[in-house]
């Protein structure tokens, strides 16, 4: 439990989050951030913010499919079904209780609407932001949805949890790509989650070698957190793997078509990215998987409709197979109309 006003930090950590520009192309943020600031500013009403986690940690090694170059990684929470759909009836239900106890008013949140879940959850007692950002539970390690309840209700406010990261550093060293500018910043356009998510254009070259086949979400700072002794495998069945979800093949993934695509991702957060962009991933990742196999995946995803795909196609074979795609420019040359392909073309074959 948590005052609106327990973290008044948060307003100016946001505000030099944006200044730096750390938010990519995530212009939501910045059109909300007066209300992220404060939870007051988005319900004047609110008197009390009771925080909850539901434990989702993995029954196994969430990174071990990295070591498999065909297969594509997907984070943990994503394996599941949407975690929104189902955490928020659940605290709907929680606060019509509340209501028939006490009496009041509610509104509830699950990472839908501008509220800072993770400082409230600090503020709550329910674990601290790690040197990574994210929140880390003494008892649950780093897998942990947070849902928020906004009450009307003057209730007793819980004892913040204190840092106990200590001179720990291995979230920040382990992240592929260096997203970490410094323990507890995270600058997004570096990071895989965001990359893979959030970022509606092409990847940047640069960081693509960096990405390895994950291809939606990145779990590594979460995983090699040393609070994870304490971690236990989710109990809510709701959040276990889809065999269709753990360590799909990229070739099997590459073929997608947007109708297949939406019902092989029926009820799963991914299914909100679009298959344009899900399959951008999955080029990628074919590009670093050093299975000269995968390049007809890739050639025959030179001639996509969407340009985000086609572009992405290029650079995959390119990393796979250089004569043929030579082969392919030639057969090309002149026919392309959109910049970012080009772009790719002309970086890819000189």
């Amino acid at each position: 439990m948590a005052r609106p006003d327990s973290v008044p930090q948060i307003g100016e950590r946001l505000r030099e989050f944006l200044a730096d520009g750390a938010h990519g192309d995530m212009e939501w943020m910045a059109a909300n951030a007066d209300r992220r600031g404060d939870p007051r500013a988005m319900w004047p009403q609110v008197r009390s913010i009771i925080m909850l986690g539901l434990n989702y940690g993995p029954a196994d090694d969430p990174l071990a499919v990295l070591k498999d170059r065909v297969r594509g990684g997907i984070s943990v929470y994503a394996r599941g079904d949407d975690y929104h759909d189902v955490i928020k009836p659940r605290l709907k239900h929680l606060g019509r209780w509340l209501i028939d106890a006490a009496g009041g008013d509610i509104k509830v949140f699950v990472d839908t609407a501008a509220v800072m879940e993770k400082p409230l959850a600090q503020a709550s007692g329910l674990g601290w932001q790690g040197k990574h950002t994210n929140l880390v539970s003494l008892n649950l390690g780093s897998w942990l949805f947070l849902g928020a309840i906004f009450t009307t209700l003057d209730l007793p406010s819980d004892e913040p949890l204190t840092d106990h990261c200590g001179t720990c550093h291995a979230c920040l060293d382990v992240c592929p790509t260096a997203a970490f500018p410094a323990p507890y910043r995270l600058d997004a356009r570096r990071c895989i989650s965001y990359l893979t998510i959030e970022h509606k254009g092409p990847i940047p070259r640069e960081l693509r070698p960096l990405m390895g086949n994950r291809i939606y979400g990145c779990d590594d700072c979460l995983a090699v957190c040393p609070w994870n002794k304490f971690a236990q495998a989710g109990r809510e069945m709701k959040f276990f793997a889809r065999d269709t979800l753990n360590a799909p093949l990229l070739a099997d993934l590459a073929r997608l078509d947007d109708a297949t695509f939406r019902a092989v991702f029926k009820k799963s957060a991914i299914k909100r990215i679009g298959r344009d962009r899900f399959v951008r991933n999955v080029l990628i990742a074919i590009g670093n998987s050093d299975d000269t196999r995968l390049a007809g995946e890739a050639e025959r995803l030179l001639d996509d409709a969407s340009p985000l795909v086609r572009g992405a196609a290029v650079w995959a074979l390119g990393r796979l197979d250089q004569t043929r795609l030579a082969q392919c420019a030639g057969k090309r040359r002149g026919q392309e109309a959109h910049s970012n392909v080009i772009e790719e073309w002309t970086a890819a074959c000189g």
